[in-house]
């Protein structure tokens, strides 16, 4: 069962290190709260790693905020 939550793993890795070669903040912060939520699933079903969910938590909240603000205007 672990075996799957490793695979989100990278794959969060994958969008994250992927937001970074973006230049559309829009779409950066997109991939990167893809990123985030994958992280805060491979933490939850890793054992709750707590400092990987706390932090990407946080980070995916804060794309998501910016996400709406630019939406709005």
């Amino acid at each position: 069962m672990n075996n799957w939550a490793e695979y989100v793993g990278y794959v969060a890795s994958a969008f994250v290190v992927g937001s970074f070669l973006l230049k559309e903040i829009k779409t950066i912060r997109l991939v990167n709260l893809i990123g985030c939520i994958c992280f805060v699933i491979y933490g939850v079903y890793s054992g709750m790693l707590w400092p990987i969910i706390i932090p990407n938590v946080i980070l995916a909240l804060v794309q998501i905020y910016h996400l709406v603000r630019t939406m709005k205007s």
